[in-house]
């Protein structure tokens, strides 16, 4: 039988509704990341996979694949080059055989995604946000990777669905990152991109009118509208050329989104001197 987990649950009580996260030192004098749940603790590795294992030799399944997929395209670009050089019939050469991934390779990638999706999470309650950008930018790589190989339409759509909440983390993070560095403007041009790239997911997938209803959507402009009376007041000289320059673009969506920056920052100086 193993060792009893008891002491080390209880000198640590989960908190139901809240996430509970902590750094640790692990027996090798590495560090760990562990989050307390409810039947007990989920540890992960800080950098790498989570786990801390090395599929094939890989950092990670993805890496693994997009090796083979590499050796595919370079094989496939040899054999070009060679035809154009000298009869295929005289040399021998077989026809490459192209890159896909089964419905077993889709099912494996797609568990790893979500351990790195229970580790950014946890990174984004310590507010560690260069490395949720590095999960969030790998999982949304991951999801290409998918959409573009998968064998199967359904292994090419299933994880389409997590692209927004993925994408509002990542802008997340790097606003956070921004903010944290005492740059509020280049936290909102986080945001405003990440607010971007979800109006392309929604128009690309034909579902353009979910896009003022999405939650991601909504909690990224929430967190804009938070940073907006942070930028210094010597901006607005700034914002009134982009709005002035938005109108005769006849941007109109652009120019409400400045015109509401500049009373944001207006109300907050009114704020200050009251």
């Amino acid at each position: 039988m193993g060792p009893d987990l008891s002491d080390i649950l209880n000198n640590w009580p989960f908190e139901a509704g809240k996430l509970s996260v902590r750094l640790i030192d692990g027996a090798d004098n590495e560090p760990r990341l562990q989050v307390r749940l409810d039947l007990g603790i989920l540890q992960m590795q800080l950098d790498g996979r989570p786990d801390g294992l090395e599929p094939e030799g890989f950092g990670s399944l993805l890496e693994y694949f997009e090796a083979r997929y590499d050796e595919v395209q370079l094989s496939s670009d040899s054999s070009e080059y060679l035809s154009e050089e000298i009869e295929a019939e005289e040399f021998g050469a077989e026809q490459t055989a192209s890159f896909s991934l089964s419905p077993e390779d889709c099912a494996s990638l797609r568990e790893e995604a979500v351990q790195f999706y229970h580790r950014y999470i946890a990174l984004l309650a310590i507010e560690d946000y260069d490395r949720v950008t590095r999960d969030t930018t790998r999982n949304l790589r991951l999801l290409d990777f998918v959409r573009a190989h998968a064998q199967t339409e359904h292994d090419r759509e299933t994880l389409e669905q997590y692209r927004p909440y993925i994408t509002m983390v990542r802008a997340r993070a790097l606003a956070g990152k921004a903010f944290e560095e005492e740059e509020p403007k280049a936290a909102i041009h986080a945001i405003d991109e990440g607010i971007e790239a979800l109006r392309r997911y929604y128009a690309d997938s034909g579902q353009g009118d979910l896009f003022e209803q999405s939650t991601e959507v909504q909690m990224l402009r929430g967190m804009r509208e938070a940073l907006v009376p942070k930028l210094p007041v010597s901006q607005r000289s700034e914002l009134k050329k982009r709005l002035d320059d938005a109108l005769q673009q006849e941007n109109y969506e652009l120019a409400a989104i400045l015109r509401d920056e500049l009373r944001l920052i207006k109300d907050s100086g009114d704020s200050a001197k009251a």
